[in-house]
């Protein structure tokens, strides 16, 4: 990119399509790597050229014939150069994703929103809870930038949702999320190691999307993720230094009836290793994604040994 001018761009190129088209080829030429929020080139070229011009995302289709002016051009330009320098993803650069259909700020301060649980919010938690008895007392662990949470509270009106964190950069931006989509009187944030801030509360749904990934694959990461959070990615050798302390402790904050659901990726397999006993219900998705478990406060309780035993070994 560096040996690309912008003159000889800016003489070749002249229209939006041709920008994303220039955009998506001198990403792939990169090698760049895509997984926060897009999952390929021409939609990263697409999000940064439409946000350069300050178009809505949306209208792309609409407008690719449409001729741009040199400011416009060096605008495209400079952000397709700084993509493809620096490997900072699309999300950061515009300083939005979208989780569950909605739209969130974020920055360095947070992961981009990407979870599959989006899915699992769309459909209301269902099978695991019905339309006569939604969960009412939500609580999300690890929150980040609020997502889980405000997707919650604005699929459940009626709830009440805590958003806890240990990271007090990542619940400043949890709280611009929650006063951007005027939830304050609905959702808490909370600065919270696991369940330290919340003692003595309990919910009919946790839903937690801790770090979980593992060492190796740590360290082996590609470019983009450096720009995220590390505390909100790695979490020891196998990836479950805080998933065994929600196991061991989740039941203590659930009402009866209530339900656990915690995702892990690629740290399933971690999981199935160490908790060989234990009857995990793995969550398929119609849209993808994978490592999302389900277990009920009666299993959480019936293999409590099991998780206090992993916590003391740890």
């Amino acid at each position: 990119m560096s040996t690309i001018q912008f003159s000889s761009v800016s003489q070749q190129l002249h229209t939006i399509g041709d920008y994303i088209r220039f955009a998506s080829s001198q990403f792939n030429h990169a090698e760049l790597f895509f997984g926060h929020g897009n999952d390929n080139a021409w939609d990263e070229a697409a999000t940064l050229v439409m946000f350069a011009i300050h178009l809505p995302l949306s209208d792309c289709e609409q407008v690719l014939s449409y001729r741009l002016i040199e400011q416009e051009k060096q605008a495209i330009f400079d952000l397709i150069e700084r993509r493809v320098t620096e490997g900072i993803p699309a999300a950061y650069i515009t300083h939005q994703a979208y989780f569950a259909n909605l739209p969130f700020y974020v920055d360095e301060r947070v992961l981009v929103p990407r979870s599959p649980i989006a899915e699992l919010i769309n459909n209301r938690f269902i099978p695991y809870f019905n339309e006569q008895q939604p969960p009412l007392r939500i609580l999300d662990l690890c929150t980040g930038s609020g997502c889980i949470a405000i997707a919650c509270a604005v699929e459940f009106p009626d709830s009440e949702v805590d958003a806890v964190d240990l990271s007090t950069d990542a619940l400043n931006v949890a709280q611009i999320n929650i006063e951007n989509h005027g939830l304050s009187e609905q959702v808490i944030p909370i600065e919270s190691d696991v369940f330290s801030g919340v003692e003595g509360l309990t919910y009919d749904l946790i839903v937690t999307n801790p770090p979980y990934v593992d060492q190796e694959d740590v360290d082996s990461l590609p470019v983009e993720y450096t720009h995220e959070p590390e505390m909100g990615l790695g979490c020891g050798e196998d990836g479950l230094d805080i998933v065994r302390k929600i196991l061991a402790q989740s039941a203590l904050h659930l009402n009866d009836n209530g339900i656990l659901i915690c995702e892990v990726g690629n740290s399933q397999i971690h999981v199935e290793a160490v908790y060989p006993q234990v009857p995990f219900t793995w969550i398929n998705f119609e849209f993808g994604g994978h490592g999302v478990f389900m277990l009920t406060k009666v299993q959480l309780e019936e293999f409590s040994s099991v998780f206090q035993q992993q916590l003391i070994n740890e």
